[in-house]
């Protein structure tokens, strides 16, 4: 079914997604509730500095062991930057449905909207758009 590196690659991506999820979650409150910001605001700068951990803790530890990459870094950090920049506009649209339409506050919208984000959206794309592996490696490390 699942094969053991899979899983292990998957799980060490949550990890990624979980250290920069609590860093972009943490400032999001801190520049909201300190410095005033519109809540919309804070996740686009949060989000940002979110995914910069994101990425390297992608790049050079939950892939690197993937060395074929099919991408040099540019391209993976351009890549990177369009879905960091969907990711950050599904999350701060969905949380201010969340909180406009159903009245929940936006740091508990903001919790139900990452989980459908990071996993129906970011992780799909980083795995397989982002840090592709090369097709021959693949086959390799298969044998």
């Amino acid at each position: 079914m699942f094969r053991k590196k899979s899983i292990f690659i998957f799980l060490q991506a949550q990890v990624a997604a979980f250290l920069g999820g609590i860093t972009d979650y943490g400032l999001m409150i801190l520049l909201t509730e300190v410095f005033k910001l519109h809540f919309t605001f804070s996740i686009l700068i949060s989000g940002t500095v979110g995914a910069i951990i994101n990425f390297s803790i992608n790049r050079f530890w939950v892939f690197k062991n993937q060395s074929g990459y099919s991408n040099h870094i540019n391209s993976q950090l351009f890549k990177f930057t369009f879905v960091v920049l969907g990711s950050i506009s599904l999350k701060s649209f969905g949380t201010l449905i969340l909180q406009n339409v159903f009245q929940i506050d936006y740091r508990i919208g903001r919790l139900i909207t990452d989980s459908f984000v990071s996993y129906g959206f970011n992780y799909p794309l980083i795995k397989y758009w982002v840090f592709k592996i090369n097709e021959k490696q693949n086959v390799i490390e298969s044998n």
